[in-house]
């Protein structure tokens, strides 16, 4: 690192330590208090240079040279941040940060004025938050000049109101702005998405989203037909999928009708499933992928992991087989029985990929939180062109952009004794981080407390 870098990064740190180890005992509640608010607006402008630091890093760098597929996979690992915080940073520093011009002319950061703020420690994250959501609000024929002088606005009211009053004057403004909401099909485009939020400890999830005016049409008439009184009920002994419900059928159905649209939406998934259409990923049919013990599978009891890394009840997953084929990885317990198949081919059979969905969940790559059926089998010890073996043993999962980071950059992987999968980084990103993914075995989580200093505790598990 550059001298002069250096010594002010030390001097900041050295300071830090200084400003820690002040001693408060004599301070009044007053005096206080203005310490709190020094403190907050150090914070507060502490993103600027960070800000500089990752735009010319996304601008002038590859990746894929330093290690990485991607800037927020390179981000989430070096820093030890999620995947979406990552992006984020990389999201707010492309907005808050001085710009330069393919000519090389020196241009401010498209959010300038907000920019100004943070650096004089007026505005946090909150409030840089609320600016910037706006502006995705803010439809695309809305004129440059205006855009400049709203931002102006919500930057002088950030200054002087916490996140939630500004937050309602910028609710106030697009209103202003836009009062008849006709927007365009590239803005609907851009706002169309749906989310399935992580699985509670109840076992349920919520899904939420927004639908272009194509999909709504389509949903209305499939909704129309499947979540009508009647139809899919699972209550019933027989539910009707096919034709009409008869009148007694209808009328006995005590399902409300956010009851009825998620039975519908369960009935046309299984539909879907129980066709030949939607082909294979990554090497097997699609259709739900299950391991369990054996103990759990003949009491009815427990709960089997899917493939998508989700906890299915047992009465469940039995209730499941009578409406479709899937894949069942049953298990003595906590034991596995290893298939080799050398050196016959170097593809995973579909049985071994039976087992490694069972066995490892998901992507093996330390922080990855991608679930087993976005995943590819991968020679973890030694690939295949440089003669590996495709041995159960021998085999991982990887998320397709984590498997071609194998391929490109200096990452490496190797089969530990213990059956995990250890990911060794390239120096660049070695900063001392867990080589073994736990994110998909929490249980194995609940170990650490256990033996605090070996963050890789536990075994094999299904």
């Amino acid at each position: 690192m550059e001298g002069s870098v250096a010594a002010a990064l030390a001097a900041l740190a050295a300071t830090r330590d200084a400003v820690n180890a002040l001693d408060l005992t004599a301070l009044s509640h007053t005096e206080l208090l203005e310490v709190m608010d020094a403190l907050e607006s150090d914070s507060r402008r502490a993103p600027v240079l960070a800000h500089r630091v990752v735009t010319r890093l996304s601008a002038e760098a590859n990746p894929m040279e330093l290690g990485a597929t991607s800037w927020p996979k390179l981000l989430a690992f070096r820093l030890r941040i999620s995947a979406s915080e990552a992006r984020q940073r990389l999201d707010v520093a492309a907005e808050l940060s001085p710009r330069t011009a393919m000519t090389g002319e020196a241009l401010a950061p498209v959010l300038e004025r907000t920019a100004e703020a943070q650096r004089r420690g007026q505005i946090g994250a909150e409030h840089v938050k609320v600016i910037r959501q706006f502006f995705a609000t803010l439809p695309d024929a809305v004129d440059a000049a205006t855009r400049i002088e709203a931002e102006r606005t919500l930057a002088v009211i950030a200054g002087r109101q916490g996140p939630e009053g500004l937050r309602k004057a910028a609710n106030r403004l697009l209103a202003h702005l836009h009062p008849d909401g006709d927007f365009s099909d590239a803005e609907r485009s851009r706002k169309r998405g749906v989310h399935l939020g992580p699985q509670r400890p109840d076992g349920m999830s919520r899904i939420s989203g927004e639908l272009t005016p194509e999909a709504r049409a389509v949903y209305e008439v499939l909704f129309a037909k499947f979540s009508a009184p009647g139809m899919c009920n699972p209550d019933d002994e027989s539910p009707t999928i096919d034709g009409a419900p008869d009148d007694g059928v209808a009328a006995k159905d005590s399902r409300s009708q956010s009851q009825r649209n998620h039975d519908a939406l369960l009935a046309m998934g299984r539909m879907l499933l129980c066709s030949p259409k939607p082909g294979q990923l990554n090497g097997l049919p699609v259709t739900v992928i299950v391991s369990t013990t054996l103990r759990d599978l003949e009491s009815g009891a427990g709960q089997a992991v899917t493939g998508g890394g989700s906890l299915l009840p047992m009465r469940d997953l039995i209730r499941m087989a009578a409406h479709a084929h899937h894949y069942l990885a049953v298990f003595d317990d906590h034991t596995e029985q290893a298939l080799y198949l050398g050196r016959t081919r170097r593809c995973a059979s579909a049985a071994q990929r039976i087992v490694l969905h069972a066995k490892y969940r998901g992507c093996t790559r330390p922080g990855c939180d991608a679930c087993g059926y976005r995943c590819q089998a991968h020679h973890g010890t030694s690939d295949w062109k440089r003669g590996g073996r495709t041995d159960i043993d021998d085999l991982t999962l990887a998320c397709g952009p984590d498997n071609l980071m194998i391929e490109n950059t200096g990452w490496t992987t190797v089969q530990r004794a213990d059956g995990r999968t250890e990911w060794i980084p390239p120096p660049s990103l070695d900063t001392g981080q867990a080589r073994v993914n736990d994110l998909h075995h929490p249980e194995r989580m609940l170990l650490y407390a256990d033996d605090p200093d070996d963050p890789d505790v536990g075994g094999a598990a299904p």
